[in-house]
């Protein structure tokens, strides 16, 4: 006999933090921005973890933010700086948190579709 799926398990969302909360449909909410978005309170944001170990690292903004490459460049920088030890680990804590129901990525970027974090919600999806 297998162990029934929760509800939502396997799902994984992009939002912008700036969005208010859902909580019938957001799951686990984890910002993956390494710096805090401005403006916005701790309590306001409802975020539950924020791993900055899978997040870009400043440098790697900077570059992407400073007009260093373009888009497929970005993901291929990125995707290689999550196969670092410490981003393994957060990768598999969030692929743990998505078996177990909803994961809503939060970003500050204006469009999330565009991201970092569809890269990583890429990643995380079944």
């Amino acid at each position: 006999m297998t162990k029934p799926e929760r509800a939502g398990a396997g799902v994984v969302r992009v939002r912008r933090v700036y969005d208010p909360p859902d909580p019938a449909a957001d799951g686990v909410r984890v910002l993956v921005d390494r710096l805090w978005p401005r403006g916005l309170a701790k309590a306001v944001a409802a975020v539950d973890l924020w791993p900055k170990e899978v997040t870009p690292s400043a440098e790697l903004r900077k570059w992407f933010h400073g007009g260093g490459g373009g888009f497929e460049e970005f993901r291929e920088r990125y995707e290689a700086e999550l196969a670092g030890p410490d981003a393994v680990a957060g990768l598999e804590r969030l692929r743990g948190l998505v078996g177990a129901g909803p994961v809503t990525l939060l970003t500050a970027v204006k469009d999330p579709a565009s991201s970092h974090a569809a890269i990583l919600a890429a990643l995380l999806s079944p």
